[in-house]
């Protein structure tokens, strides 16, 4: 039973407060120091409360409600263009550019199973969520809605889809 409740990845978790341990043990200095913590907290069973308090609460908190209670916190990411400020609040994401100031704020409705976006003042809606394998998206212009597969062959199509607004142009 153990075996297979960890080869369904719906059942086991994130493990977050596991990976933010690691995570934030990869960033403290270079990798001697990396090592001295990592050899430290797994001598004081630091990992090994940490990982019993993913297994026994927070994941069985994530698989009963749906939501991480870790999710919340801050990161700041590289992109092609800069450095972005992403906070989570546990309802959806602010991203803030480093270089500017600018923000856009991305938002989760559980009740219609939509992602949203709000830049400038202006929301607008990014895709829909179907069902496990159907997602909802946005064509001609975001005039009309279409369902496609989440898969190599749903994306094609949603670019063949988008082909003649680009032609368009």
């Amino acid at each position: 039973m153990c075996a297979a409740m960890l080869s369904m990845s719906s059942c086991i978790g994130s493990f977050s407060l596991s990976n933010r341990l690691l995570g934030w043990n990869n960033h403290v200095g270079n990798k001697f120091v990396n090592e001295l913590i990592f050899f430290g907290f797994w001598v004081l069973p630091v990992y090994e409360v940490c990982l019993l308090g993913d297994v026994l609460v927070l994941n069985s908190i994530e698989f009963w409600s749906g939501s991480n209670p870790m999710a919340k916190g801050d990161k700041i990411i590289e992109g092609n263009d800069g450095k972005y400020l992403v906070k989570c609040d546990g309802k959806g994401y602010d991203v803030v550019s480093c270089t500017d100031g600018t923000k856009v704020r991305l938002d989760f409705d559980e009740a219609t199973q939509t992602w949203s976006y709000t830049a400038n003042g202006q929301t607008a809606t990014l895709f829909q969520f179907v069902d496990d394998s159907h997602i909802k998206l946005p064509v001609d212009g975001g005039e009309n809605w279409e369902v496609f597969e989440t898969s190599e062959a749903g994306l094609l199509a949603y670019q063949q889809a988008l082909m003649p607004a680009f032609a368009a142009r």
